[in-house]
């Protein structure tokens, strides 16, 4: 069952839980593959890369909204966008640990061929296409200017 098909079997149960915040969630994603899927270009296909790569951007919204009503001192809303957020992640990749990051981006520069902070370019695009998902784009950033600065 690819991640349409999932989530589509998960808002069913969600109804049938009452599960509000859930719902309201996973309504959201379908909304979204399913604006993917009819896009000027799309096939009516949703790969699971493709959402993936939408899933990755929704949390990151709703990451970004919360820390904004917390600045605003709105703990109720932040707080929704955090359980919504909790929902969406449900299926994401699993997230790397500091030293999987580090042993893949390790690959990943052996790879490419990079020598130094020149190439760190080379690297990025390679990394973040290998890493959709699993890490986030400063995490890889960060390591990479890590690694190649040694």
């Amino acid at each position: 069952m690819d991640l349409f098909e999932t989530v589509n079997a998960a808002i069913k149960s969600a109804m049938l839980a009452q599960d509000k915040v859930r719902l309201q969630a996973l309504r959201g994603i379908k909304k979204e593959f399913l604006e993917a899927k009819s896009a000027p270009g799309a096939d009516g296909q949703l790969s699971d890369e493709t959402a993936t790569k939408i899933l990755v951007k929704m949390a990151k919204q709703r990451r970004e909204s919360a820390k904004i009503y917390q600045e605003q001192n709105r703990p109720e809303l932040a707080e929704t966008e955090l359980a919504e957020m909790a929902v969406i992640e449900e299926y994401l990749p699993k997230a790397l640990t500091e030293e999987e990051l580090t042993a893949e981006l390790t690959k990943i520069i052996a790879q490419v061929g990079a020598n130094g902070p020149q190439d760190m370019g080379k690297v990025m695009g390679t990394a973040t296409k290998a890493l959709a998902g699993r890490a986030d784009g400063r995490a890889i950033s960060a390591k990479v200017k890590e690694l190649l600065n040694k």
